[in-house]
């Protein structure tokens, strides 16, 4: 039985099948045609069933039991069986399939065969499936075939062997000697994969320094392909060979980046080929991005590293939108080098928040961050500003955190920063943090002369618009502390302001109480306000109508709005009013540390160290006091305990107790285990001396704009120490804004604590896993 049909009338069958149903049938029954006629054991069927079974294959369906006859046709003498063999392995097989294992000596035998085509069909497929155990069986012959007279078996072998290094980075220098021998390869095929094979030897482990030497030949390399002629073999729109010539570029700067000497040996043909090449054309864009990247990358001079930002600036005019997003890119990486030559690109990289393409708008924000100085404070806050007002929901809740936080890094003066926020408040007040809202009450609690100001402000606010739920929140809370200011005030600071009454307040207190936009967190804010508005002078003539306000929450469905507005009325009705007045006084404003460094210095993705006065906006780091927590303030408004379930008090008389406090640690003394990649990570130790337990605090501390995310942490401890994890507190990191998570070690009291840590997280849209070993001192 060799099946209904062969391949031609199969493919046809296949398609005149008017539904699913039908399609299964006939496949059904083709397929046990092949079964069929694989127990037959005919030679002669078995290439025909093959090439049907493999057809199967690609619509989807199973065709595992073809397995061990692709593996025959491997054995057979003849080319056409070897080759269709061959590639059924590559479709049906992978490198944790058991079976792999019997193909290994077929591959051995074929990569010995006197036809270079059955060498070259062996290594195409140990190229595709060959897992860490036939990588170690094969290393022998493939570095053999790396010494091949045959270019064609070199170019091959040199792809084989550029997968043995990454499945076993310990076989590199099986490989080096031959690696550096293609590097000298006048065949350009060979060349580039020898390139390729050098390339990731220097980025799988460390071995750069033995390549060093090849740099003058490279440069050769590469100076005759941007001098030569017009060469019909290997020209593309006009550029000779343009993929070895990128390949030589990285290869350039992955052994430039830490060389000197390397660096100033490429210095001038960096600059040539920056200079020189014609970027009308893709072939083109993709040189100069590889020269720019390479000059970013090396120990070059400043006016190089200015060329190279001004092609980047180039890049962000053109009407592609795939190189405009790699310019944003690579500027968010570059920011912080040379901050200066970034800003002469200002203007067009605002232009890019207007942009069509949401990638390249959100490429375009990150670099807006990274440009905020003390210079530039005024215009990039009013365009981000702008942008708000249209920006995605998606986008706002990032934009009104950054705005703050320059703003609170930055502002000319306290009324500007005041106004800012109140903008920020109005236009996305429902994609605001809680640490937003928390610096402004911090900010208008310690400047008594904008008091009246944010009061005029937010009452006019409030008074058009009550859907922002945290303008209203800010709203409430400031007429709540100085509505009696609002009323008794001499001076209008406000254009359009109107003299206020204590009846006016009231009746916004009344609207915000009868708002579609009340929740839980509105209502709680408007019942303090109400309580405090109570002991005002002022406020004398409304006490019922507030009373009222308070009395709607006493059978509201949420338990905190009913247990406040019963207490608040007990309270209010007492027969010694001194004690309300002394309970809802004005809040005291929270004891604010200064912002300090969070580092000296701090690493670039370049490997250069930024010293603390260059970090710019990244020195910012939120106050340490448990003052600036939101969840204190709170607790400082309403007089109640409001951490988190499950959150315990620090105590550092307790001993062996786990402190989870919500506030903020100050990481300014803590040691650094990791810093790279826009993350630092910290590590701060808290022992007795009498105790076999050792709480561990890690920081995740962001050290660019755009922040971390997706932050996944793994710690180990010797088999003599034992190790508890709590889970981080959240997977993101921003600027002033990090992650934390609590460890415990338990060990003998004069052992050593040894960590080996795991970081995983995303850095401006690239993966980054790093481990590392930490010894606390």
């Amino acid at each position: 039985m060799r099946g209904y049909y062969n391949l031609k009338a199969l493919i046809k069958a296949i398609r005149n099948c008017k539904t699913l149903a039908d399609e299964r049938v006939v496949i059904d029954r083709e397929s046990a045609a092949i079964r069929e006629s694989f127990r037959e054991e005919d030679v002669l069927s078995r290439h025909a069933s093959i090439e049907k079974l493999l057809y199967i294959f690609m619509l989807g369906y199973k065709a595992h039991f073809g397995q061990i006859e692709c593996l025959k046709l491997v054995a057979s003498p003849r080319f056409a069986d070897k080759k269709l063999g061959y590639l059924g392995i590559m479709l049906l097989l992978d490198e944790n399939t058991e079976l792999l294992t019997m193909v290994t000596n077929s591959l051995k035998n074929d990569m010995n065969h006197a036809n270079m085509y059955i060498v070259g069909l062996a290594l195409c497929t140990f190229a595709n499936i060959s897992s860490e155990e036939m990588s170690r069986d094969l290393a022998n012959e493939v570095e053999k075939l790396l010494g091949s007279s045959n270019v064609y078996i070199r170019r091959k072998a040199a792809l084989c062997a550029f997968r043995i290094i990454r499945k076993v980075p310990d076989l590199i220098d099986h490989f080096a000697p031959r690696a550096t021998s293609l590097l000298s390869d006048r065949n350009h095929g060979a060349l580039l994969c020898g390139v390729t094979l050098v390339t990731e030897m220097c980025e799988v482990t460390d071995v750069a320094d033995g390549f060093q030497k090849a740099v003058p030949l490279l440069v050769r390399h590469l100076k005759a392909l941007t001098t030569t002629g017009y060469s019909p073999e290997h020209d593309v729109s006009g550029i000779t060979d343009p993929f070895l010539q990128v390949k030589l570029l990285r290869l350039l700067r992955t052994l430039g980046r830490c060389d000197a000497e390397s660096s100033e040996s490429m210095h001038d043909l960096l600059a040539q080929v920056a200079t020189n090449t014609e970027g009308t054309k893709n072939v083109g864009n993709a040189i100069l991005y590889e020269a720019v990247l390479a000059i970013l990358d090396t120990k070059v001079d400043t006016a190089l590293r200015v060329m190279a930002i001004n092609i980047l600036g180039k890049f962000l005019r053109n009407k592609d939108n795939n190189i405009r997003y790699v310019a944003l890119h690579t500027l968010n990486k570059v920011v912080y080098l040379d901050t200066p030559a970034v800003q002469r690109h200002r203007t067009i990289i605002l232009d890019c928040l207007r942009d069509g393409d949401v990638s390249i708008r959100k490429r375009a924000l990150e670099l807006c961050y990274a440009l905020i100085d003390d210079n530039t404070i005024s215009t990039l806050v009013g365009e981000l500003l702008t942008f708000l007002e249209v920006a995605d929901t998606e986008f706002k809740l990032g934009i009104t955190t950054q705005i703050c936080l320059a703003a609170d890094r930055f502002s000319t003066s306290r009324q500007w920063h005041l106004e800012t926020v109140i903008t920020v408040l109005q236009l996305a007040g429902n994609h605001v943090r809680e640490d937003v809202l928390a610096s402004f009450v911090r900010l208008v609690a310690h400047t008594p002369e904008l008091r009246l100001y944010a009061a005029q402000r937010l009452f006019i606010a409030l008074s058009k618009d009550l859907s922002q739920e945290a303008l209203t929140l800010a709203g409430i809370w400031t007429l709540g502390e100085f509505g009696d200011i609002l009323v008794e005030q001499k001076s209008n600071n406000v254009e359009d302001s109107q003299k206020v009454n204590a009846a006016m307040v009231v009746g916004l207190l009344e609207s915000i109480l009868l708002s579609p936009f009340n929740e839980n967190s509105i209502s709680q804010f408007l019942i303090n306000a109400s309580a405090k508005l109570c002991t005002r002078p002022l406020f004398r003539s409304e006490h019922a109508r507030l009373l009222a306000v308070i009395a709607q929450h006493a059978d509201s469905s949420s338990i905190e709005s009913q247990q406040r507005a019963v207490e608040y009325t007990i309270l209010l009705k007492s027969a010694n009013s001194s004690i309300a007045a002394g309970v809802l006084e004005i809040m005291p404003a929270p004891d604010v540390k200064p912002a300090t460094a969070v580092t000296a210095g701090r690493k670039q993705p370049s490997g250069r160290l930024i010293k603390g006065s260059e970090a710019g906006s990244n020195r910012f780091v939120q106050a340490s006091d448990s003052a600036n927590d939101p969840a204190r303030l709170l607790e400082e408004l309403f007089g109640l305990d409001v951490r988190e379930p499950g959150t315990t008090t620090s105590n550092p008389s307790e001993e062996g107790k786990l402190s989870l406090q919500t506030t903020t640690p100050c990481v300014t003394d803590q040691p650094v285990a990791y810093e790279g990649h826009g993350l630092k990570v910290t590590v701060a130790l808290t022992k007795s001396n009498a105790s076999s337990e050792t709480n561990i605090l890690v920081t995740f501390l962001a050290t660019t704009a755009s922040g971390v995310q997706d932050i996944n942490f793994q710690a180990a401890v010797p088999k003599t120490q034992k190790l508890q994890m709590l889970a981080i507190d959240k997977t993101d990191a921003y600027l002033g804004a990090p992650a934390t998570q609590h460890l415990r070690v338990t060990c003998l009291p004069e052992a050593q604590i040894r960590l080996r840590l795991r970081i995983a997280f995303q850095s401006a849209g690239s993966s980054i896993r790093e481990q590392v070993d930490f010894i606390p001192i």
